[in-house]
């Protein structure tokens, strides 16, 4: 008989385990059944923000590794949600558009002629790995009967659900132990979320569907939903990975709203991005969009941010992720921003090319052309003469960016979901647990009487040393 299991998820990774089995607690400070364990190594999100509205959807996609034969995922949110199956590629798709451009410049490969200058840049950023975690210990018996509505049942995709909502913790865990699934583990945490009057979403996943390893564990990313409920502020349920952490977790954003968005207080992403900028400001080839306005805007608040960015030991340096300071903490990086066009959402449909092509000064010629002297002078005339067109016709060079044909043609999965005229913002943040002990708010990015509208799709240059 196959063991029953239900893993309590949070937005960024909270894996708990309600089951039908002695408990043991495992390693790096999570909970998980003895001789079971569910794993969360990574997870993306993304979030669309309508403020008017007052209404709020993610969709996630979490990956998952370990030796439970079934297992769920519970999600919180301030409203019931309407759920919708999203596809399956959803993420891979958002990662190839938003791949940053690097300037190049046309060059000759047979005359060693090239009055353009390169530009170096940096890309920061990189892809973090994001822990699970499960729950253990014992939970006393209720006298009562549990008092839990279930608001809705269905499926989404392959995935049952079920949408509750409790007055108390311990009548969820009692509902739960009725239905065959038994907790035991932190009630306070779910409480935080029961006295908002918050609901969640259960939903059962078969890991027999997934990828069996050789040791008989199982490895798959569960088919990405999207979530949509009303909410007053765009709010991320933090508290409730806490739970999921030893140390720190890490979380990578995709955020579309009527404006640039950014996280509160010291967890701005400002204290890179403005350095950055500057450090950018004045080097050959282009600059962002909107970039000189907020450094214009931010000019008498620019020193306050820097002083308060080494006050958190914050500092920036070109070409480097930033590290963590003494505390652990590290500032949230910018990744990708622009405010979406008519023309970014042809691309999605083909209309527009994905990426700008470098004009080839030597097309036409070969290098057997050059064997007669007399026909080389007339050859390097012409292919030094294009390079000089080109240079006054683009004289900050070619927006270049790479990505295999199939993926480029998959971008049509995004369509419907990435609206002209909406700002989608990218960044990381690693959080550590003492930065976890409330939910997240995200806000839109600004600075007192100033608002960030600057983009960043291309790689930018570095200023020299």
């Amino acid at each position: 008989m196959r063991m029953r299991w239900l893993a309590l998820v949070g937005l960024m990774g909270l894996w708990g385990i309600f089951f039908v089995a002695d408990l043991a607690r495992a390693a790096c400070c999570y909970f998980s059944a003895k001789n079971m364990d569910i794993q969360q190594p990574a997870q993306k999100v993304f979030i669309t923000w309508d403020p008017a509205q007052k209404q709020e959807s993610f969709t996630v996609q979490p990956k998952f590794t370990g030796n439970a034969l079934d297992f769920g995922m519970v999600i919180p949110t301030p409203s019931q949600p309407k759920l919708h199956e999203m596809p399956r590629d959803f993420f891979k798709g958002l990662a190839v558009y938003s791949i940053l451009k690097q300037r190049q410049f046309p060059q000759s490969e047979l005359v060693f002629i090239n009055p353009f200058q390169g530009i170096q840049g940096f890309l920061g950023g990189g892809m973090g790995m994001m822990g699970g975690m499960g729950f253990g210990g014992s939970m006393p018996v209720q006298p009562r009967p549990p008092a839990v509505t279930v608001l809705e049942t269905g499926l989404v995709g392959s995935l049952d659900y079920k949408i509750i909502r409790a007055g108390r913790a311990d009548d969820l865990y009692g509902w739960l132990k009725d239905h065959k699934y038994h907790y035991a583990g932190d009630e306070a945490t779910l409480d935080f979320y029961i006295k908002k009057k918050w609901v969640f979403t259960v939903m059962k996943i078969d890991t027999m569907q997934m990828k069996k390893n050789k040791d008989g564990s199982y490895t798959g990313d569960v088919s990405p939903t999207r979530f949509t409920f009303t909410s007053e502020k765009l709010i991320y349920p933090l508290k409730i990975t806490q739970l999921s952490v030893k140390d720190k977790t890490e979380a990578l954003f995709y955020i579309q709203a009527p404006t640039k968005m950014d996280l509160p207080g010291d967890m701005s992403y400002q204290y890179q991005w403005i350095p950055m900028l500057q450090a950018a400001k004045g080097c050959s080839g282009g600059f962002p969009k909107g970039a000189d306005a907020w450094l214009k805007a931010m000019d008498k608040h620019i020193p306050d941010l820097l002083k308060r960015g080494q006050a958190l030991e914050f500092p920036f340096t070109s070409g480097q992720r930033p590290t963590p300071n003494s505390k652990g903490r590290t500032p949230t990086t910018m990744e990708w921003s622009r405010r979406l066009t008519n023309q970014d959402v042809g691309i999605l449909q083909g209309l527009f090319p994905y990426s700008e092509k470098v004009p080839n000064p030597d097309a036409g010629f070969t290098a057997a052309d050059l064997k007669d002297p007399r026909r080389a002078q007339a050859i390097t005339r012409v292919i030094q003469y294009r390079l000089q067109v080109l240079q006054k016709v683009r004289p900050n060079g070619y927006l270049v960016r790479e990505a295999p044909a199939r993926e480029i043609a998959n971008l049509r999965i995004l369509l419907g979901h990435l609206h002209a005229g909406s700002f989608i913002t990218k960044f990381r943040k690693v959080f550590t647990r003492e930065e976890m002990n409330d939910d997240l708010e995200i806000v839109s990015a600004r600075h007192q009487d100033a608002r960030d509208d600057s983009e960043y799709d291309e790689i930018l240059p570095v200023s020299p040393p």
